[in-house]
């Protein structure tokens, strides 16, 4: 590994490029960048000018344009946040590691661990940061969940279930255009967008997944991804999990299960519920709020990783492990 030149320290502003600034850019992910100390975003790109120029005038963001490589090659942007859905990441990417610069990138990493690799390598390779935003892992809600198994307040963790499952949506029937279940762009439809918010959040909880393997199926035919998954996997420690992903059931339901041999922690991955906790000395329900920018304590940990303060809790190399389990259960590899 190569060392990077890159430095930051608070005494200076680090200067975010985004690439993209679609819906997940409005209130989720940019708005922790501008009100984290030490971050400013000072430039976006998105290939049509009018919605660019628009996102910018309201954000507050002083430069934008159409020209990802405007953004990534600009000598006054220090780092690069990639907002783009999974088939134009590892493009970027690798511009971006090029460029010699910081990057996080949207989930899921990549459509497939393949082009996953190719992004790790290429920052791994000039020893620079990657993270990739799966924010939950830095979320109190999810934290308090790992301190309960830390804490041994289930015993010995025995299995994970989960279980995501909803009625198609409008847009799914009438058959209009969306990435997210196009095969080309999200080859697993939503269990790509939100299959792996899930499966990267239980690897922090439980350790990394060595064994993985699925069922993928498209039962509807409303559209070219999947939308019907089932898959099995086991955890480093000898921790079972199973799960099943269904996009075309009567009801909605976000439901995760940890079973261990003195009791059980139930949550969402998704939905707002209250985190549970049964074992002998009753049953504990905890409601923790999301913060209003569901990225700012990712955002946080990014700026405290580049200052050598901490390790991210989400980075390439995880991000990597997912994409794995994911083309794993998918039956990609």
């Amino acid at each position: 590994m190569t060392e990077s030149h890159f430095h930051f320290s608070e005494e200076k502003p680090l200067r975010w490029g985004v690439i993209g600034c679609g819906g997940v850019a409005e209130k989720k992910s940019v708005p922790a960048y501008q009100i984290t100390s030490g971050f400013m975003v000072d430039m976006v790109m998105r290939r049509n000018a009018e919605k660019a120029r628009d996102y910018a005038k309201r954000h507050g963001i002083p430069q934008w344009t159409t020209n990802a490589e405007a953004v990534i090659f600009n000598p006054e942007i220090d780092a690069v946040y990639i907002a783009t859905p999974p088939d134009t990441h590892k493009k970027y990417a690798l511009l971006v590691a090029e460029a010699g610069k910081p990057c996080c990138v949207e989930k899921p990493m990549a459509p497939n661990y393949q082009d996953s690799l190719a992004m790790y390598n290429a920052f791994e390779e000039r020893g620079l940061s990657l993270f990739v935003a799966y924010y939950r892992r830095s979320l109190p809600r999810f934290l308090k969940v790992k301190e309960w198994l830390n804490e041994g307040l289930i015993g010995e963790v025995r299995h994970i279930h989960w279980e995501k499952s909803k009625p198609p949506n409008d847009a799914d029937q009438s058959g209009s255009y969306n990435w997210r279940t196009d095969k080309q762009v999200a080859p697993g439809g939503y269990f790509d967008d939100l299959a792996s918010h899930g499966l990267d959040l239980f690897t922090f909880l439980l350790g990394d997944i060595v064994e993985a393997s699925g069922i993928a199926k498209n039962q509807q035919g409303l559209y070219s991804a999947f939308d019907a998954v089932s898959g099995i996997w086991l955890h480093e420690r000898g921790i079972t999990g199973e799960g099943f992903w269904n996009f075309g059931t009567h009801q909605r339901v976000d439901k995760v299960d940890i079973y261990g041999s003195e009791g059980k922690i139930s949550f969402s991955v998704l939905d707002e519920a209250p985190i549970q906790l049964e074992n002998a000395s009753g049953h504990q329900i905890l409601d923790i709020p999301h913060p209003e920018y569901i990225q700012e304590y990712h955002v946080s940990n990014i700026k405290d990783h580049l200052l050598g303060k901490t390790v991210h809790p989400s980075t390439g190399k995880s991000g990597l492990l997912t994409s794995w389990v994911m083309d794993k259960i998918l039956g990609a590899l």
